[in-house]
């Protein structure tokens, strides 16, 4: 392709952008003048025109621009090379070989996000504040940033879900390619009046993540996936009573014959929320973006709450039904009024052997209280050599062992019954008021479907005292029973209080 015509297609998509833009403009101008919300045509005339500006602009920035420049530099190379006495001017022609032999090793980088985690010029909650309230800035800039932002987690959106659900990255990019993108549609289904832009920016959930971690072990431990969209419950079948095969006794004689039965397992979706008022004096004075503060003020009680959830939700009052509270989950007692590590260790054997024998699976995860762990560390035997121990000592006939390099959230020790987790929601007030629970479980076979984190500002409630609420929230459903026979609980007297 020659120079013109590059240039031709870079002045067109520049033409078709400026009028989109304009387009987008009129349509918010509309709204801001007659002071309200953007109708759901309105919106939806928005949304296509902002994905038709990033189209054009992420087309100029990958192919055409790059490609000009490469003819550009050919050209130049080429007249420096034109051999010596050769008056003919260096070609457009010229210029297309000598790109061509240069190959296209352009490097295109990433176009930086609205709101970046370290850009205290910009911030999310200052625009949200700001075109709830008209204070704080220009409210059409800020409208147009949110926007902006809303478009961008069209893209980045389910590239974080992929990671933070484990699916494959290769799903991802072709739901993009077919212009399916469920992590958009679930997030504007589920609140009237609402726009993307009430998905937090990428970083803050990268940050919910980690500030997360070690807050959440045991809902972090079971199968999670994204909550589906437009339901108050999900349903799963399962199977009450299974066929049957046995030996035929004789030729032609009947064979075994069983029905199968079925039923199904439901779980409610539910919502934690949680909220921070903050004075407008903060957020005009502040030179730093109060984002990232705020985030880690609710995540991380967010992260505890939907912990404590699936270990001990009611199933009552709003709350998911936890594995605590599981119908028919088996329990071993160990009362002991002087309890010792040697005598709770036949406890969880006996917690194993019903998992095994009832769900003909082994367990995948023994969770403690960390001050059971503790205490189990501090055992020693009569020649006060210690019960427990590191994994690096090469263990002798050791009742458990631990890692050497323990990391947060992940496995703290083994036993010959499956790997230890501590969590410090593990409940520390049963039975008398003082004692814990241990929980021997499958993960793998609870089922925790979480949706995304959404944000939204509150001026008028306190607007008395020049405050601003915001809040965070999201969905959830748990469904522990599916398989009761996968986890069992050691529970007692033996599990009060330990002392050290």
């Amino acid at each position: 392709m020659k120079i013109a015509q590059v240039e031709a297609r870079i002045r067109a998509l520049t033409e078709e952008r400026e009028t989109t833009e304009q387009r987008n403009n009129a349509v918010l101008d509309v709204a801001l003048a007659d002071s309200r919300d953007l109708t759901d045509e309105e919106r939806a005339t928005v949304t296509e025109a902002r994905a038709r500006v990033t189209a054009i602009k992420t087309e100029l920035r990958e192919t055409w621009e790059p490609q000009l420049a490469e003819l550009r530099q050919a050209e130049e190379d080429a007249a420096a090379t034109a051999p010596a006495g050769d008056d003919t001017p260096a070609t457009e022609e010229r210029s297309e070989q000598a790109a061509e032999a240069r190959g296209r090793n352009v490097q295109v980088g990433r176009e930086p996000l609205t709101y970046e985690q370290h850009n205290d010029q910009r911030s999310y909650i200052r625009d949200l504040v700001t075109v709830e309230t008209g204070q704080l800035g220009d409210k059409r800039s800020a409208q147009e940033r949110l926007l902006a932002h809303a478009q961008e987690m069209r893209v980045e959106g389910p590239r974080f879900e992929a990671r933070m659900f484990g699916k494959p990255a290769a799903h991802v990019g072709d739901n993009e390619e077919r212009g399916q993108v469920d992590y958009e549609r679930r997030d504007l289904n589920r609140t009237d009046g609402t726009g993307g832009y009430f998905v937090p920016p990428v970083w803050m959930m990268q940050d919910y993540i980690e500030l997360s971690r070690g807050s959440r072990v045991t809902a972090d431990l079971c199968r999670r996936m994204p909550l589906p969209a437009g339901t108050d419950s999900i349903n799963i079948p399962k199977i009450s009573t299974g066929t049957t095969v046995a030996i035929q006794t004789a030729d032609n004689a009947a064979v075994d014959e069983t029905d199968l039965a079925d039923t199904s397992v439901s779980a409610g979706v539910k919502t934690i929320a949680g909220q921070q008022d903050i004075s407008l004096q903060a957020l005009e004075q502040s030179p730093l973006s109060f984002d990232a503060i705020i985030l880690a003020d609710l995540a991380a009680d967010h992260a505890v709450k939907t912990d404590v959830q699936v270990i001990s939700g009611s199933n009552a009052s709003g709350q998911v039904k936890g594995i605590e509270n599981i119908a028919s989950v088996d329990t071993t007692a160990y009362t002991d009024a002087s309890p010792t590590v040697p005598e709770l260790y036949p406890k969880i054997a006996d917690s194993y052997n019903v998992i095994a024998t009832t769900r003909y699976r082994v367990p995948e995860a023994i969770i403690m209280h960390p001050r059971r762990w503790a205490w189990m560390l501090a055992a020693v035997d009569t020649a006060n050599r210690p019960l427990v121990v590191t994994e690096a000592m090469g263990p002798n006939n050791a009742l458990a062992s631990f890692s050497s390099r323990q990391a947060e959230g992940g496995a703290v020790g083994a036993t010959p019954f499956g790997p230890i987790y501590i969590d410090p929601n593990i409940p520390t007030t049963n039975g008398g008021g003082t004692e814990d629970i241990i929980i021997l479980t499958r993960p793998s076979e609870l089922y925790l479907w979480e949706g995304p984190v959404r944000t939204r500002v509150l001026s008028e409630v306190l607007s008395g005292n020049l405050t601003v609420r915001i809040q965070l929230y999201n969905y959830l459903a748990f469904m522990p029973d599916r398989l009761p026979e996968s986890t069992s609980i050691v529970s007692g007297t033996g599990l009060a209080a330990p002392t050290f």
